[in-house]
C-alpha cells in the first residue's frame, strides 16, 4: 500500500522512556475531548484514578469460541459436547472418516461407538492423549472437576500436572475438601494444577467445592484458557487502560524489525518498477491478533511517538480496549531527483534500473479490539478531531498526525467508511498487501500473477476512513 512520501520524512530516534515522550504532547483535557467529539458521552479516566487490569470475561470467551468456531454452550452440558467443542477448538477433528478410524483403532471406547456424533471427536482427544479409552459416559452431565481435568491435559500442562507428589495436591485440594485419596493420584494431580496455573478462576471455585455440574460460562472459561495456553487465543500486548502499556509498546517497537520476505518482495517489487502499483506492505503471520472482527479498528502509522499519544488519547477519552502491536514493512517508489536517501534503522533502500529506489520503511498497525461496539464506533470522531490534518501547523493535534491518516475494519462502523480492496499475496508465514479501489483489483491481481505454488493470491473487501478513500482517489487531504 503506498504512503504518502511528504509523509516519509525520516523518523526521529524514539527517546528511550515513554513518559518523556509524552511530556510534549499537545495538553487533550477530558473536559476538551468531552465537548469537542460529537457522541462522546464517557466519563474519561483520570490520572489519578486507580484501576484494576482488564481482563477477559467469560462473555468474551463466550463471543470469541462463538465467533471462531461456532461453539455455544446450553445450559445442559453433556461430557460428550465439552470433549467435542475440546476438538474443535483446539482443530484437533480428524481430517476423514478413514484417519478417524485410524487414529481410534487403538481407543478401545466402551460407549462411544463409531456411528457415535462424539466418536471423531473423542478420537482426536485420545490420539493427544487428553482422554482415556475405556468408558467416557458422553451423555453424561459434565462435572465442573471432571472439565478441569480434560482442559488440563488440553492445555498442554499434564507434564506439569504429573510432577504433583499426594501431599502437593491434597495441599492445593484442601479449601475444597477434597484429596488424592478421593480423587486418585492422577484425577487429584490434574485437578490440582488447573486450579494452581489458573485455569480454573477464584470465581469459579464454588462449582469445585460443591462438586457441582458445569455451567456454560464456567466451560466457556476453561476452554479460552487452554486456547490461551497453546497460544491458540487472541494476541495483544495489553488493555489501553494498563498502567504499564505506553512501555509495552514502546518495547514492542523497539523490539520489532523491518519485515522481509524475499520472495514476496520480489513480486511486489516487480510490480512497483513496472509501475503496475504505487506500493505494498509486508506482515507476518505470527503477529496477527485473532481479535473478534465486529469489535475491531486497525490503525497504521510510521511514527512510535504518535503511537503513544494515541494510546494515552484513547484512555483520557475514557475508551479502554485490547492493543496488539503488528509491525510491518511499508515498500514504494523514492525518486531520484529527491536525493540520496540515506541510510537509517528505519529504512532501508535499493536502486533499480531507471535510477530511482525502492524503499522499505518499518511501520506498524495498532489493533485494537475495544470493549462494545459504542467504543468502535466512537473511533473515527476522536481520530478527526485530535489526530487527522486540516491545514500546516495545525494546533490542538497528537504528533505526527497525518493528512490522510489510514484505519479501517472488517464489519463497517458507525462513522465515515468507504469500502476497498486488500490485494494478498501469502506464503503462510508472511504476506504482501496492497489496498485499492474495488475497481483496480483485477489489475493488481494481474500485476501480482505468479507461477509459484507455494504463493497464493486472494482479494478481500473491508471498510476504511474516508480520509485514505480521497487519498486512493488521487486526492492530498
Amino acid at each position: 500500500m503506498s504512503i504518502r512520501l511528504h509523509q516519509q520524512v525520516r523518523r526521529l530516534l524514539p527517546i528511550s522512556l515513554a513518559a518523556v515522550l509524552l511530556l510534549s504532547a499537545p495538553a487533550v483535557s477530558a473536559a476538551d475531548s468531552a465537548a469537542a467529539v460529537s457522541g462522546s458521552g464517557s466519563t474519561a479516566v483520570s490520572a489519578t484514578t486507580v484501576q484494576s487490569p482488564a481482563q477477559e470475561t467469560a462473555a468474551d470467551y463466550a463471543l470469541f469460541l462463538k465467533d471462531k468456531f461456532g461453539i455455544a454452550f446450553g445450559d445442559a452440558l453433556a461430557k460428550g459436547d465439552f470433549i467435542a467443542a475440546t476438538a474443535a477448538a483446539l482443530r484437533l477433528q480428524a481430517a476423514d472418516e478413514a484417519e478417524a478410524a485410524t487414529a481410534a483403532d487403538g481407543a478401545v471406547f466402551d460407549d462411544v461407538p463409531a456411528s457415535s456424533p462424539y466418536y471423531a471427536a473423542a478420537a482426536a482427544l485420545y490420539r493427544e492423549g487428553i482422554i482415556s479409552g475405556g468408558t467416557v459416559n458422553p451423555q453424561a452431565p459434565l462435572t465442573a472437576i471432571n472439565a478441569a481435568q480434560i482442559a488440563v491435559k488440553a492445555a498442554g500442562l499434564k507434564e506439569l500436572a504429573y510432577t504433583y507428589p499426594a501431599d502437593k495436591a491434597d495441599r492445593t485440594l484442601a479449601p475444597f475438601n477434597l484429596s488424592a485419596a478421593l480423587l486418585g493420584l492422577q484425577g487429584a494431580q490434574e485437578l490440582a494444577a488447573a486450579i494452581d496455573t489458573g485455569l480454573v478462576p477464584a470465581d469459579h471455585y464454588g462449582l469445585i467445592r460443591e462438586r457441582g455440574t458445569a455451567t456454560a460460562e464456567y466451560a466457556d472459561v476453561l476452554l479460552g484458557k487452554t486456547l490461551e495456553s497453546r497460544g491458540a487465543y487472541k494476541r495483544y500486548i495489553g488493555w489501553v487502560s494498563d498502567a504499564n502499556i505506553l512501555n509495552e509498546l514502546l518495547n514492542a517497537y523497539q523490539a520489532s524489525v523491518i519485515v522481509k520476505a524475499p520472495e514476496l518482495q520480489a513480486i511486489g517489487d516487480r510490480a512497483l518498477e513496472e509501475n503496475l502499483v504505487t506500493g505494498y506492505t509486508i506482515r507476518d503471520s505470527r503477529y496477527e491478533s485473532n481479535f473478534i472482527d465486529e469489535l475491531t479498528i486497525t490503525y497504521a502509522h510510521s511514527d512510535i511517538r504518535h503511537a503513544l499519544q494515541l494510546i494515552a488519547l484513547l484512555r483520557s477519552e475514557g475508551i479502554d480496549a485490547k492493543v496488539q502491536y503488528e509491525p510491518r514493512t511499508s515498500a514504494f517508489v523514492y525518486l531520484k531527483e529527491w536525493g540520496d536517501p540515506g541510510e537509517s534503522e528505519y529504512y532501508e533502500v535499493r536502486q533499480i534500473a531507471n535510477g530511482n529506489y525502492i524503499e522499505y520503511a518499518k511501520e506498524y498497525e495498532l489493533i485494537f479490539e475495544f470493549r462494545n461496539n459504542a467504543d468502535r464506533d466512537r473511533f473515527d470522531a476522536i481520530i478527526l478531531a485530535y489526530a487527522k490534518k486540516n491545514e500546516d501547523d495545525q494546533p490542538g493535534l497528537i504528533y505526527g498526525s497525518w493528512w490522510q491518516p489510514l484505519y479501517y475494519s472488517n464489519v463497517r462502523p458507525a462513522g465515515d467508511y468507504r469500502l476497498i480492496a486488500n490485494n494478498k499475496l501469502s506464503d503462510e508465514r508472511y504476506y504482501l498487501e496492497s489496498f485499492s479501489l474495488i475497481d483496480q483489483a483485477d489489475d493488481i491481481a494481474e500485476a501480482y500473477s505468479t507461477d509459484d505454488p507455494d504463493i497464493t493470491y486472494s482479494t478481500c473487501t473491508f471498510w476504511v476512513n474516508a480520509a485514505f478513500y480521497r487519498y486512493l482517489n488521487g486526492e492530498s487531504k
